[in-house]
């Protein structure tokens, strides 16, 4: 696993825009900006930034402006301006030639998880998901906003649980994302007769792969991610998934899921873990869990449902490629993470 060299202070950062620009929200970006600023950073965007589309512009000019990026060796880390859609549009258009003799941290989430499948399982560069240049913007700061800002200067910390989360987005009136509601990791392992039993503690250590499962879905398969080789190579370490749910229905997520099983994703898994899904519809955590059943209750693979990883705040950031130590026990986690 390639580990690049992380950005220290007086370093500069390309920001491009694979997915959506940020012309929508400038004065959020601009507080963002600011914020990896005064840790000393130095933002160099890409043209198509600060455009007001999503896409941000086409996908040959998303994957010259990525690539630009990558060539230039003064930028040290390469960041998503934001999430959105279409990044599978432009992969085609990334010359992965040129980023295996450049190698540089990438980070996001959501839609740029679609680079993060190829830099990570193709090329075996390790990548950063959880945050996008723009996830600065809340006052006051949360906690995660501080241990993001840690991994992307190398300084990895320990992540844990926290007690609350927000879950209905920025409010008007407080001018604040307020944490309105308890958090609640559930551990669940298969019994081996079809069904999932509530456990209490987990101890495992493996290397950490995933992303957002919506776009994973539509990497599988093409040339621009290698899964089954990246498990191949890394089995003896074992693995700890964490996929992100935007929107995938309780239905959608089990077949994702059985795909995964059936091509031997968790034959040497330690841990799966889902975050919060952002967007359920009508549908209850009972709902997700009653398929989940059909795929993990004959396994013996440990199932953590509801993490703070994803679009949930406050979320883990996670480093693609490195080695977690996962322990949970009565609702409380705590994740570190070792680049080796």
């Amino acid at each position: 696993m390639i580990y690049p060299d992380f950005p220290k202070e007086g370093s500069y950062i390309g920001i491009c825009a694979p997915s959506a620009g940020v012309g929508s929200k400038l004065d959020s970006f601009d507080m963002s900006l600011e914020i990896l600023e005064q840790t000393g950073l130095i933002p160099v965007e890409t043209e198509s930034v600060r455009n007001d589309d999503c896409p941000s512009a086409p996908a040959f000019i998303r994957g010259a402006e990525f690539n630009e990026l990558f060539e230039d060796d003064d930028i040290d880390m390469v960041v998503c301006a934001a999430g959105g859609d279409y990044t599978v549009e432009m992969l085609p258009y990334i010359d992965g030639e040129l980023v295996r003799d450049h190698p540089k941290w990438f980070c996001g989430y959501s839609d740029p998880t679609a680079i993060m499948m190829y830099l990570t399982t193709v090329c075996d560069i390790a990548t950063i998901y959880g945050v996008n240049a723009g996830a600065w913007d809340w006052v006051p700061l949360h906690e995660f906003h501080f241990k993001a800002l840690s991994v992307l200067f190398g300084d990895l910390p320990v992540q844990h649980s926290y007690e609350m989360y927000n879950s209905t987005g920025f409010n008007e009136e407080t001018e604040s994302y307020d944490m309105d509601a308890p958090v609640e990791w559930l551990l669940f392992r298969g019994n081996g007769s079809g069904e999932l039993d509530e456990g209490y503690a987990l101890d495992v250590t493996g290397r950490l792969i995933g992303g957002c499962i919506d776009v994973i879905d539509e990497v599988i398969g093409t040339p621009y991610e290698d899964l089954s080789g990246f498990v191949e190579k890394y089995k003896d370490d074992g693995f700890i998934w964490f996929f992100d749910n935007f929107e995938l229905t309780p239905m959608g997520l089990m077949y994702s899921m059985n795909r995964l099983k059936q091509m031997g994703m968790f034959d040497h898994a330690r841990a799966v873990v889902f975050g919060r899904t952002c967007f359920t519809g009508d549908a209850s955590d009972g709902d997700y869990l009653e398929q989940l059943e059909r795929v993990f209750g004959g396994m013996d693979v440990p199932v953590i449902w509801n993490a703070d990883v994803g679009h949930t705040r406050p979320s883990f950031t996670l480093v693609n490629g490195a080695m977690g130590h996962l322990e949970f026990e009565d609702g409380y986690a705590e994740l570190s993470m070792e680049l080796r």
